[in-house]
């Protein structure tokens, strides 16, 4: 389920060389791709704080400073000067390979944005932008870029096809990230005609694709006493069913108060339940769904078990199973067809 709802590493690799050589491909050649790809994959590496931070902060500070506008402008000078430095026979200047390092950059967590967890785009301000319009892992994204970008690799540096391909790689994957907002737009309503028909009354709705596709919509509502969950395809003809899970927020007791549960509420936009299993409680967060698509299951993507620890909490995430991911995506195939 890619690590934490960022989009995956390829694509941003392929972004960063797209943008890299669109900068600067004309003076320093497959370098500019390279430097860029290099460049785009930088932010990402925020994901080693989870071996020195608790669950709980490692996942505050996932997608953020790294994320944000202030860090692609006060890093880009720096990585700039030290790429510079490797590559003085080049005719690039200091202040062009910034201008890439910028570039590849900032383009990452732009993309981010467009996904389920978004991003801290304006660290150090706490605001998350979050488009909820791709999932994590987007073959129609990532594949047709792939394609252009493998193909202007094998032109000259000086070859007017290199631009040609690599512009045609750009724009066709930014008209697909914002034909998935028309796409949103268009699921949206559906969920809302489904719920006035079952006569639901609700506080609030968030949806967001299926998994690897932007066919099938999945939506979370929010409704008093617990939270329904229902998925809309395209190629749908029978009506969007809904099935609840109770919110059980009485289930944390005393430890409603505590600060990594505030943190954790926080995190989810207070999308989540607690569930008991075993005399251990633990804390699902909604916003990724579950891990299959079976009416039964009652084992969300992202869930933290609760381990009391004298008068504090232990927050552990528990593991997710490859054998789930492959069931999940032959379910998933299947339901996009249509009900």
């Amino acid at each position: 389920m890619g690590a934490r709802g960022h989009m995956d590493s390829l694509t941003q690799i392929v972004l960063g060389a797209a943008v890299g050589e669109a900068v600067l491909g004309k003076k320093v050649g497959n370098k500019a791709m390279l430097y860029g790809a290099i460049a785009g994959t930088i932010p990402d590496l925020d994901v080693i704080t989870r071996y020195f931070l608790d669950t709980v902060t490692a996942t505050e500070w996932h997608r953020g400073g790294s994320h944000s506008i202030f860090f692609s402008i006060v890093f880009a000078p720096v990585f700039g000067w030290l790429v510079w430095k490797m590559n003085k026979k080049e005719p690039a200047t200091w202040r062009d390979w910034s201008w890439l390092m910028f570039w590849g950059l900032f383009t990452h967590p732009l993309l981010d944005a467009f996904t389920t967890w978004g991003t801290q785009l304006f660290w150090p301000f706490k605001i998350r932008l979050a488009f909820q319009s791709v999932f994590v892992i987007d073959p129609l994204y990532t594949v047709p870029f792939i394609v252009f970008l493998i193909m202007a690799m094998f032109q000259k540096r000086s070859a007017k096809k290199r631009r040609k391909y690599i512009n045609i790689g750009l724009i066709m994957s930014s008209a697909y990230l914002l034909l998935t907002l028309v796409l949103k737009g268009i699921a949206f309503p559906q969920f809302v005609k489904a719920l006035e028909r079952q006569a639901i009354s609700y506080s609030e709705i968030n949806t967001r694709p299926a998994p690897l596709n932007t066919v099938l919509w999945m939506a979370n509502v929010d409704t008093e006493n617990a939270y329904l969950m229902g998925d809309y395809s395209f190629f749908d003809t029978e009506p969007i069913s809904f099935t609840s899970y109770p919110k059980n927020h009485e289930l944390l007791g005393k430890w409603a108060i505590n600060d990594k549960i505030k943190r954790l509420i926080k995190i989810t936009e207070g999308w989540y339940t607690i569930t008991e299993k075993d005399g251990d409680l633990y804390f699902n967060d909604l916003r990724f769904g579950l891990i299959s698509l079976d009416d039964n299951e009652t084992q969300f993507a992202f869930s933290y078990k609760l381990v009391p620890n004298g008068g504090d909490l232990i927050v552990e995430e528990r593991p997710k199973f490859k054998r789930d991911a492959k069931r999940l995506l032959a379910a998933l195939w299947q339901r996009m067809w249509g009900n």
